[in-house]
Parts: C-alpha cells; structure tokens; sequence
C-alpha cells in the first residue's frame, strides 16, 4: 500500500503546486475539450479502481491484482476508435474499456469492474470466475493473463470482417471496422506475438485485407526482466507489411491523434499497423510483487515522476481545459465513488459449488438453424462427376471429402483451411477438389503456423464464421494446443457464456502408417485434448461413420457452439477391406442426407454375451478382423463397441452398450499412460461386475520402417488377450 499513498499524495501534491513535467508540449491535436476532459474522467476511474483493488485485496475482499496504473493512456486509444471495433484487451487495459463503456449509454464501469474484482456472480462479464476485461455490449471479447495467446485469435477476426457475408457480421461490427489488439512489451518476445504479427504481414503482402491495429504498450518491463532500449523500435519499425507509429504515453492528446492517424489508416487502406505506445508501469507487475528486488529506489522513483495523471492534468491545465482544483475535485469525487461502489460490491454473493463454477463450460444452445434447401441440379454440379459415385463403396477418406462438401454446400458460413489442403487436396487427398468446388475465398491454404491456424478459426468463428481448420498432423497440434486449451476453450467459461467460438478442428493422427515418417507423422497420444474442458474429441473408425460424425460436428459447433476437435485415423484413409484382398469389408456407401451419428452414442457389432471389446480408430477395426478370426476359430460370437466419442466418453451409450456382458476387454491404441482406457477403467469401475482387462501401446513414440507397428496393438494380440481373458 505504500506505492499508492506515494501516488495519491503525489498527484495531489504536485497538481495544487502546479509541478509540472517540463517537457510537456503544447501541439494540434483534433480533441474537443469535452473529449479531453472524458479522456481525463476514465484516466481517472481507471487509477482509483487500482488503488481500490489494493485496498479491497489487503482486506481479503478482493482476488486479482493486476491493475493498470501508469497505461491510462489506452483511454486516448479507445476514444481514437469506433465503438464498431472489436478490441482484444491487455490486462492493464481497464482505461479502455472504461472510455469505451463511457461513451456507451447506460454502461456502470466503475460498478462492472469491481464486481469483477471481487469475484462476485454480478460481475457481467465472467460471473465471478475470473478479473477479466471484457463486455459484450461493449464490442470487447473478454481476456484473462494474455502473453500474446490473443493475438493469433484478433488476426483471425480481422481477416474475417472483410470477408463474410454482411448477414453473419455481429450488430457491433461493421464491414468498414477494424480489429484493435494490445499486449506488452516482453509479450512481444513470445511465439504466438511473432506469429500472429508475422500472419498479418504474410497474409497483407498477399494482397488480402488485414484491418488490424496492434498496440504495443511498452513499459521497458516483463515483471522483472527489463527490455532492451529500442528494441521493439528495431524490431517492427521497419518490418514489411507493417505500418508502424510511434506515440508518447505520457501525452495523451498526442496519444489520441497518433492512435487516430494509425486506426484510419488501417480502415483506409485494410493493412496491419503497429502502435507502438511508451508507458511505464506503476504499483508493480501485481499486488505480490515486491519491486525493490529488481529496481533500485532511484528507478522506482522515476517512474513514479512520469505519472501519466500529473502529465495528463498538466496537459488540461496548459490547454486552458480545466483548472488544478477542478481537477482535484474530479480526482477525490472519483475515489470516493469507487470506494462507496466496493463497499457494495463485496458484500454480493459469489460461487461456491461446482456446479455454478462449470456452469458455463458448455456454451448455451442456439436455435437449430434453417439450412439452405439445395437444389438436386446444384448438388450434382458441385459435386461433377464424383456424383455417379455416390452409391459405391468408397474409403474413409472420400466420404469425408463427401461430407464436407455436403456441409459446405447446406451452410455457406462454413470455411476450410490449413497448410496444403487448397490446391493439393491435403496430403492424403482428402480435401481434393474442395478449393474448385466452392473457390479460394472458402477452401483457403494458410501459413505454416499452427498457432495462427487455430487462431484464425477461433477469431473468424467469433465473427459468424464456422470455421473447419486442419492441423496437418497431430504430433504438429503441440506446437500450438495452447489456442484449444487457453483461448478456444476458455472463452464461454470466462464470458458466463456471452462469447463463442463453434468451430471443428481436423487433425489426422494415430499410428499403424507403414514406412512413413515415424512418430512425426504417427503421433498416438489424445491426453492433451482430452483433458480440456468442454472440447469435444470425436474419432471414427470407417467411411460411413466418419460423414455421419462429421455431420453430426457440423450440428454441434452451428447449434451447440461447441469446440470440436475431429480426429481422422491417417491407416484407415484408404482401407476398403477388412479380412482378405478386394472383400470390400471396410469400404461404405456414402449415407443418405439428413442422417446422423448422435453425439454421444456408441456403435454395437454383434450380440455375444462372452466377451465385449471396446475400442476405436484403428483399434475397433483391428478388433474387427480379431472378432472375424474368433468367431472361425473358436466358435466364439464377440461383441465390438466403437466409442467414436473420445471425450467426455460416451457413458451412458456405454453402459447400456455392454448391459449381459462377462469380460471386456479394452482396446487403445492410445499409449498405455494418459489414455482413454483408464477413464473408461474408472468409469466402468462399480458400474458393471464384468471382468475388465485393457490393451495398450507401449509408453513409446512410434518408429518407421519395418518396426512400424511394434509398439501398438495388433490383431494377434487382440486375439491373445480375449483368450487370456477367458480364463480368467
């Protein structure tokens, strides 16, 4: 508490006695005095909002102190734009979604943040879940500690706005908006910064619009690292594709007319521009960091000096805006005000169960939609002349061709991207002929970067897109699973389910691909992407059930809004038979339109009382050919379940699906730690008096050549097993 006597008494001080920075200048500007003085009011909101935080979190009233104080120049920034722009928000932004909320009549700024400080269920934007920056009327996709992992997410949504079709475009946006996002300094440095920056130039230089306005607010610190002087001067002054504009903190009536020069340029010309805003930082990085063990006295005092209140309130009083005691005054009613607000604020009820805490995990339910009614004429055209082939059996991975096409002809919000699968039809030809089929603006090749693939879908999904995104491989999702896990998934949980992002990720994944790229391109492990919460992992095991499923994830990211992570095993692409050459015992016929695989419901082969294997993927048809084998040489009926739903399991369907059965056994070809047999063990564990036993891979990556299989389960050792069993 100390820092923010020293402030408090400071500004006082300084203002009454007229000491003034003595640098200030006295310029052109294009500020009404009405705006300078809002301007000024939420400067104000903002710094009394941080003492009160600090005040409310030493009294155990309050959770989450990261507060804004030395950024108040982002108020200058949000009046330089348009209510229409969507704004992806730093953490030490509340300036601007106070000037922002200011401007929009009705909105409660002082009381919305500090319900949010303390964590009550009021709060409107998180319900109690989190200190988070955000507002839906407000145009303003919440945010919670951002290291740059919003960025991929904004560059998405820029992309999105001058590409969808006007009926898609939220209220809020309009086709001539622009997409503001801002982060620090150090954030600068991180992966998801350079990347997302490096795809706004890439996509820019193509010649495509990119209305996005970065805003780099650099105070020289990364918690107690410190930045290089000039570093992000040298690093994006003269990157190509990118306009960049330098602005002083500190002076927000030039803050305001150099964030304006660069917010029209972006919506002007539909190219990315680089704010580059010189702030310092007050108070510390959070209310638990002890500055004095990284910054001397004489540091800590000089940024204390170049308080961006003192410069502001000099600014007005040399611009003949207001008077020292006016300002005072405006300053002291502001304080008391906030304090009056918490006294309120803190006594409201907060979350307490489980329940009401993963209440918004699942978004809510839209109205089921009226897809277009598409013409047998125009169905044929599209689909040339694979349409004679439609009765055939075929493999997985033309059905799965069928089906998007499908989907994209029924749903003209539906886009397609990822590396590759444009031009070339994806690198096992699953995509083939979709860019032909519908044009380069909705079956687009992206970047090598999947952290801007998956923001990509998450910021066009925001906009009223749904977005089908493709991870070429799944040992590639890891250099990027921080966007399903930290942004997509996150987002109805931290907005109490204001904000979605519906969208299907395809990866192609799994082992069992003879002689091809080892454990790059047969990566066997789920774990990271079953355990986030409200993702839905869907995988099939042959053609006919992947349309449905993916019919079935077209529902449920258009209806449900839900994130869904498709997951195509890369063996079965091409498989047609099951037993001996040409049986044709894995190929199927495209289904009818209209049918579905439900979320949540198994698939069950046979009716054996004996033995039941659970499985998927490669497993369920490796426990196919097993079954076949069993049933000749055993006289033994087996019962297959296919899973197809990965995460959450499918229990329900489950439990009725293994209803009369002795033993089961469980097939994973899924590495024996981290897998999904051993949710399905502590499912099934009190439910059924079955004996259980499991069949894994090995804890091993996956090798190529010969040795291909070694580490994985294989029908032999399905048969073994199910014999083992059996004597048990």
């Amino acid at each position: 508490m100390e820092g923010v006597r020293r402030l408090d008494e400071a500004f006082r001080s300084r203002i009454s006695h007229g000491d003034f920075p003595k640098d200030l200048k006295i310029h052109s500007h294009g500020l009404k005095t009405s705006q300078a003085v809002s301007i000024f009011r939420a400067q104000c909101i903002s710094r009394q909002l941080d003492f009160t935080a600090r005040r409310m979190q030493k009294q155990g009233l309050g959770f989450y102190t990261i507060g804004s104080a030395g950024h108040e120049a982002m108020a200058a920034v949000a009046k330089a734009l348009c209510p229409t722009d969507q704004a992806f928000l730093h953490y030490r932004d509340a300036a601007f979604q106070i000037m922002r909320a200011m401007d929009h009549p009705g909105s409660t700024p002082i009381r919305d943040i500090l319900l949010s400080f303390s964590c009550a269920k009021e709060d409107p934007i998180s319900g109690g879940r989190h200190k988070v920056l955000g507002s839906k009327d407000l145009n303003i996709p919440p945010q919670t500690s951002t290291i740059a992992s919003h960025l991929p997410k904004a560059v998405g949504s820029a992309f999105s706005i001058s590409m969808l079709p006007p009926k898609y475009l939220a209220s809020k946006t309009k086709k001539n908006s622009i997409v503001m996002c801002s982060f620090g300094d150090a954030s600068c440095n991180h992966s998801s910064a350079q990347g997302a920056i490096n795809s706004a130039c890439w996509t820019s230089y193509r010649a495509l619009p990119m209305p996005i306005l970065f805003v780099c607010e650099d105070n020289g610190l990364g918690i107690s690292v410190p930045t290089p002087h000039g570093w992000i001067k040298e690093s994006f002054s003269r990157r190509s594709g990118l306009k960049y504009f330098p602005a002083n903190g500190l002076d927000f009536y030039q803050t305001y007319q150099v964030s304006k020069s660069a917010a029209d340029y972006v919506r002007r010309h539909r190219k990315p521009a680089f704010l580059h805003l010189s702030v310092v930082r007050l108070l510390g990085h959070a209310g638990a960091d002890l500055e004095s063990a990284y910054l001397d006295d004489d540091e800590i005092a000089k940024n204390e000096s170049d308080d961006p209140l003192i410069h502001s309130a000099s600014l007005l009083i040399r611009h003949g805006v207001l008077a020292a005691e006016e300002i005072i005054e405006i300053y002291e009613k502001i304080g008391a005000q906030c304090e009056r607000v918490a006294a309120e604020v803190t006594v409201r009820p907060r979350l307490t169960t489980a329940k009401e805490v993963m209440a918004s995990i699942v978004p809510p339910v839209q109205a089921a939609e009226d897809n277009e009614t598409i013409e047998p004429g125009k169905r044929r055209k599209i689909f040339g002349r694979e349409h004679s082939n439609l009765t055939e059996a075929q493999p997985m991975s033309k059905l799965i061709n069928w089906a998007l096409t499908d989907i994209m002809l029924e749903r003209d919000n539906v886009v397609l991207f990822g590396q590759d699968v444009g031009k070339k039809g994806g690198v096992y030809g699953v995509t083939k002929r979709l860019q032909k089929r519908f044009g380069a603006g909705r079956v687009m090749d992206t970047l090598l970067d999947e952290q801007s693939i998956l923001g990509l879908a998450i910021g066009m999904s925001q906009n009223g897109y749904l977005p089908i995104a493709e991870i070429q491989f799944l040992a590639y999702l890891h250099n990027a699973e921080d966007q399903l896990r930290g942004e997509a998934a996150t987002l109805s949980f931290f907005s109490n389910g204001q904000f979605q992002n519906p969208m299907i990720v395809r990866i192609p994944g799994l082992g069992y691909q003879k002689g091809f790229g080892g454990h790059f391109h047969n990566d066997n492990s789920v774990a990271v992407l079953r355990d986030i919460p409200g993702l839905i992992l869907v995988c099939p095991s042959n053609g006919r059930d992947a349309a449905l499923l993916m019919r079935e994830c077209a529902r449920l990211a258009a209806v449900e809004r839900r994130v869904v992570v498709f997951l195509e095993p890369i063996a079965l692409y091409s498989v047609k038979d099951l037993e001996i050459q040409n049986d044709l015992g894995w190929a199927s016929r495209y289904p009818e339109s209209g049918q579905l695989l439900n979320f949540g419901e198994v698939t069950v082969f046979g009716d054996g009382t004996e033995v039941a294997i659970i499985s998927y993927g490669n497993g369920f048809y490796l426990s196919s050919q097993a079954a076949a084998d069993l049933k000749i040489h055993q006289n033994l009926d087996v019962r297959i379940i296919d899973l197809h739903w990965l995460s959450p399991l499918p229990l329900k369907s489950l439990f009725n699906a293994i209803e009369g059965v002795k033993k089961i056994l469980i097939v994973d070809e899924c590495r024996s730690s981290g897998n999904i047999a051993e949710g399905l063990l502590m499912s099934l564990h009190g439910f059924t008096e079955a004996c259980i036993s499991t069949l894994t891979a090995e804890d091993s990556f996956i090798a190529t050549g010969p040795a291909h299989a070694a580490t994985l389960p294989s029908k032999s050792a399905i048969i073994r097993s199910v014999m083992e069993l059996l004597e048990k």
